[in-house]
């Protein structure tokens, strides 16, 4: 314990990261294809700017979530794939999916009903 905070603490130090804004959603989107480029990702989640998924793709590399392949060509070609820490994974990222799916008109008629 450092200041009150506990340093060790899974929830603080891994599930923060990958359940940021973007995470998942690059998990996601990398999980059916061998590997990606940057551009394609950008496609596939339009709504992310460069700058986000430049974050998202570095913390995820951090956390040996993706791996990042450069092949030495003019241009340069970078390739992103999951790891097996991110293969083992995906299959609780599916259980949030579905549970998603399922509770979430539900979910926005409750948000619906607290508004008023």
């Amino acid at each position: 314990m450092q200041n009150g905070k506990c340093t060790n603490c899974p929830i603080r130090n891994v599930l923060a990261r990958i359940g940021d804004k973007w995470s998942l959603l690059v998990l996601y989107n990398l999980q059916h294809k061998e590997s990606v480029r940057f551009k394609e990702l950008q496609r596939q989640i339009p709504d992310i700017s460069q700058k986000s998924l430049t974050q998202t793709l570095r913390t995820l590399k951090e956390d040996g979530f993706i791996s990042r392949e450069v092949f030495p060509e003019i241009p340069p070609r970078v390739e992103y794939s999951l790891t097996p820490r991110a293969l083992s994974f995906l299959p609780l990222v599916e259980n949030i999916i579905n549970w998603a799916k399922e509770n979430m008109e539900e979910i926005m008629a409750d948000r619906a009903k607290n508004r008023c």
